[in-house]
């Protein structure tokens, strides 16, 4: 067991007034005990993030804090905290809480972050009026329920990794709401009340079990939607899903972590492009083929004026003719096989060419996908949660 002491903190606050000190960082201490702290009622600010805290029994004299993080601790209950009537945040995440039962009385929280728990319910959440984030993330909660209906304030919510099997009619009371994060569970089809939620801009669906596009209709009251993620779920196998989603919400900017716009272009080009690309090649060949053989081959369009003009020659007259004519037969081979090799030269340097732009072209597709994926990040919004949507900042300060 290792205490935090007064000493410590006025030491590495350089500083011997308990009342000067308002924000403390104590992470990766391995701390069980911070009873001391009792002694700074001033203290609006506190950090203690990877330690080995069993309670929070201690903080209860800390009336004045207004940001706490005991994230990564070994928490089985939130008892201590029900009297900090001023904290506006709290990440308890990576902990081992069963229940947020402590939390309905503080009514001024702003941001809640309780992800990797063992949490298998909502609690009432009615009276956080203030209520913007809500990141319950990873916890075996199954069930949105009522209490989330009852908490129209927020505007980022994540419900990731909680095998939930639908969303609740209760989210239509989420007006607010512009960032919904669902991946990872059982959802099969998406409630007509989500036609409600029309400030959301940022969805993530991504590995549930959405089969139909049908079902993926009521998208299109989504107005202000501009990133969506639905890879990993059977619907986004269909190639032609980008291009109808597209159509669905025109406001779109990012599906499944890609720009919109190259998504669609790709699904249209990869099929017909080569098409077409390889039906007008070999109509050219064929075009360029009886052209060469007019061009090349005079002979052939006088076929039938040369055999009447035999008819009318001396048998002297026919021997020359007919080594004329051999000797043109043999010129025109001579061309053709000229004409080959040069042909057969040309296509090697084509070729070569080809492979220098294609490895260009493979640099250059590796810097724009880098370029891709940032701009996609940058899009989507530093607590970062994971879909296949992409990373997103939730904002605790």
């Amino acid at each position: 067991m290792k205490a935090l002491s007064s000493t410590q903190v006025m030491q590495e606050n350089h500083t011997t007034d308990p009342n000067a000190v308002t924000s403390l960082t104590f992470t990766h201490r391995a701390l069980s005990d911070v009873s001391c702290l009792v002694q700074f009622n001033k203290l609006e600010r506190l950090d203690l993030t990877f330690n080995n805290l069993s309670s929070l029994e201690d903080l209860k004299p800390c009336l004045n804090l207004k940001w706490l993080s005991v994230k990564q601790n070994k928490l089985r209950s939130l008892k201590g905290v029900e009297g900090l009537a001023c904290l506006t945040v709290l990440n308890a995440g990576s902990n081992m809480l069963q229940s947020m039962e402590e939390l309905s009385s503080l009514v001024r929280l702003r941001a809640l972050i309780l992800n990797d728990n063992e949490i298998v319910s909502i609690c009432r959440i009615d009276q956080m009026k203030e209520l913007n984030t809500l990141v319950l993330s990873r916890n075996p909660i199954r069930k949105i329920g009522e209490n989330i209906g009852k908490a129209n304030s927020i505007t980022k919510l994540s419900l990731s990794n909680c095998k939930i099997e639908g969303i609740d009619s209760s989210i239509k009371f989420c007006t607010e709401l512009r960032e919904l994060r669902l991946a990872h569970n059982e959802i099969r089809t998406l409630p007509s009340e989500l036609a409600r939620n029309t400030k959301i801009q940022n969805l993530d669906l991504g590995n549930n079990l959405i089969m139909r596009s049908s079902d993926l209709k009521i998208l299109s009251s989504l107005a202000n939607l501009k990133n969506l993620n639905l890879a990993g779920n059977p619907v986004a196998e269909k190639d032609v899903l980008a291009k109808k989603i597209k159509k669905l919400v025109p406001s779109l900017q990012i599906f499944n972590a890609r720009p919109i716009d190259k998504v669609t272009k790709n699904v249209i080009g990869g099929a017909d492009d080569n098409l077409s690309i390889n039906a007008s090649g070999n109509i050219a060949m064929k075009k360029d083929k009886t052209k060469k053989l007019k061009l090349n081959n005079p002979a052939n369009e006088n076929d039938s004026n040369d055999e009447e003009n035999t008819t009318s020659m001396d048998p002297n007259s026919k021997k020359k003719s007919k080594r004329k004519s051999r000797d043109l037969k043999e010129t025109i081979k001579k061309s053709k096989k000229a004409r080959h090799d040069e042909e057969t030269v040309h296509l090697e340097n084509n070729k070569n060419r080809n492979e220098k732009r294609e490895e260009g072209d493979t640099v250059e597709k590796k810097k724009k996908s880098k370029a891709r994926g940032s701009s996609a990040v940058q899009l989507l919004s530093p607590e970062a949660e994971f879909g296949l949507g992409g990373a997103s900042a939730w904002d605790l300060e």
